[in-house]
């Protein structure tokens, strides 16, 4: 099943399923607990993020390419950060490049497989921690690479955090679909070219591992949104370096779950 939340013609706020032309399924309830898939169909006004999450981890340096390509040694352990819950933004909506990033330019694509959990979670086994999993999704960590390295006293959640700095979607892709985490390509497209190609078989620690490692005497809750890191191809480290302005268009696309698009934009261009 794929779930989705959108805002209909009534401008009320549905959870969805089966979209098809421009219309969804109506599902009520709580996907997170117990829910009903109705007969209704609706019209899909503006894409919502499929979840409001409950916090939102992140992993950095998972693949070994993306490794190489920075200069940074392999971890022993999982590298984890986190976002502010207002980074998230949806399919089709728009990644704001801060005023405070326009000089010099620095924000940076990073296309990811996001992760949510269903249930409350701690100390899980890697054998049993996909039964945890309410089903995946297209994210991108979109990153201000001077805020990350410099502004923030050597920590990454400032240069992470930033208003759409999170943008995921267009819906969460549930167990039950043949999609299997540890074999997935991931893409990231910017102005229809390929920055970005990877496959989740090359993270150095898989799903199930994270979610063990995260939860290691800590309780996540359901909701929680863990993104898995990226492959390699970032702006960043390109000779030039490519960095998103306003004008662009940037796809992430996962094998088997779907094309996560957004519009980049300046913020003075919001206000």
């Amino acid at each position: 099943m794929q779930f989705i939340r959108f805002q209909s013609d009534d401008h009320t706020v549905y959870t969805g399923c089966e979209y098809e032309d421009g219309t969804a399924r109506v599902v009520r309830g709580d996907i997170l607990n117990r829910y009903e898939v109705t007969d209704m169909r609706r019209p899909v006004v503006k894409w919502l993020t499929p979840i409001d999450p409950s916090v939102i981890y992140c992993i950095g340096l998972n693949y070994m390419p993306h490794i190489r390509e920075t200069g940074f040694k392999a971890p022993e352990h999982p590298i984890l950060f986190m976002k502010n819950l207002g980074a998230a933004a949806a399919h089709r909506g728009k990644i704001v490049i801060p005023q405070c990033c326009e000089t010099p330019p620095q924000v940076d694509y990073e296309a990811e497989l996001g992760v949510i959990i269903k249930d409350t979670v701690k100390n899980a086994d890697p054998d049993t921690a996909l039964d945890s999993v309410l089903g995946y999704t297209c994210a991108n960590d979109i990153s201000a690479r001077h805020w990350q390295m410099h502004g923030g006293g050597k920590q990454w959640i400032r240069g992470k955090s930033f208003d759409t700095f999170c943008p995921f979607g267009p819906w969460i892709v549930t167990p039950d679909e043949p999609v299997d985490p540890d074999n997935l390509d991931v893409a990231c497209v910017l102005n229809g070219e390929v920055m970005q190609t990877g496959n989740t078989r090359d993270m150095i620690f898989s799903v199930a591992r994270l979610i063990s490692f995260i939860s290691q005497s800590t309780t996540l809750f359901p909701g929680t949104l863990i993104l898995t890191g990226t492959p390699s191809g970032v702006g960043y480290t390109r000779e030039p370096p490519v960095f998103l302005k306003p004008g662009d268009r940037l796809e992430t696309r996962i094998s088997g779950i779907g094309v996560l698009k957004n519009a980049v934009v300046a913020e003075s261009a919001e206000s």
